[in-house]
């Protein structure tokens, strides 16, 4: 290595700085975890439950970013209207703001004394406290993320091939299905994930909006928060779980993230 690419020392130290920061937690969490009881741990009705409800929870949460976070992201990506970048800055506050914040917001929109509140109790439906309420606060706070990641791959696609899609007869949606989205795929499977992990790992809007009832509305990071001081060793399995999949989920994207990156370097 030449002297000129020799890198500062003084990067270097603060760089290991950061990384122990950020990686001695993660190595407290392993050499902690009950190893031994892992698997009687997993079977017990704490864990069961609040990873079934988090599986809904992000699932559904998922189900409802695709449904309603796509087209917004592609309006935002194509349509030009008054107010635009308005409109994109008001869909990424979620991300910024404070989780408990988020749940007062979803309260006052759809609690019983909320702005849709009165229109819920004329047909019978109750939002909080119940799981549909997992289901909502986990999108509220993960749609940002996917629209973000969506709205950049349909901004990146060329619109050319959207317009000979149409002159040789296909329709505005079938040009989204067929063209417009198989292209975006690696942006949209990249925000889908984002997105669902958000929603798994959310806390605070959530127990501020559906409450912690145990094979209702408790998620795992709830659960993690109500049994660590009785019972260590099913938080920990529990916070073991969510590192595994978190760690899993960065390491596929961060792939999808730098392939084609090191592609446009390299061409």
């Amino acid at each position: 290595m030449s002297r000129r690419n020799r890198p500062p020392v003084v990067l270097l130290a603060f760089a290991a700085v950061a990384g122990c920061f950020l990686l001695l937690p993660l190595v407290g969490l392993l050499a902690r975890a009950p190893w031994g009881e892992l698997t009687s741990t997993l079977a017990t009705s704490v864990v069961i439950q609040a990873v079934g409800v988090s599986l809904v929870a992000s699932t559904g949460a998922l189900v409802v970013c695709l449904v309603l976070g796509v087209p917004l992201a592609w309006v935002l990506a194509r349509v030009e209207f008054p107010g635009r970048s308005v409109v994109r800055g008001l869909v990424l506050v979620p991300m910024v703001l404070p989780p408990v914040v988020g749940g007062v917001a979803l309260l006052l929109a759809f609690g019983p004394r909320g702005l849709l509140g009165g229109t819920f109790d004329l047909v019978g439906v109750t939002v909080p406290f119940t799981t549909a309420a997992t289901v909502v606060a986990a999108a509220f706070v993960s749609m940002p993320f996917l629209i973000l990641t969506t709205e950049a791959a349909f901004a990146s696609v060329d619109q050319q091939y959207e317009d000979v899609a149409e002159t040789l007869g296909g329709s505005p949606w079938h040009v989204f299905r067929t063209v417009t989205l198989p292209m975006c795929r690696h942006g949209l499977l990249s925000g889908a994930t984002l997105a669902w992990a958000r929603a798994l790992g959310e806390f605070g809007a959530t127990i501020t909006f559906a409450g912690s009832i145990a094979g209702v509305t408790q998620t795992m990071p709830l659960a993690v928060y109500q049994v660590l001081p009785t019972s260590p060793d099913a938080a920990l399995t529990i916070s073991l779980l969510l590192l595994a999949i978190s760690a899993t989920l960065i390491v596929s994207l961060r792939s999808q993230w730098l392939n084609p990156l090191q592609g446009r370097l390299t061409s």
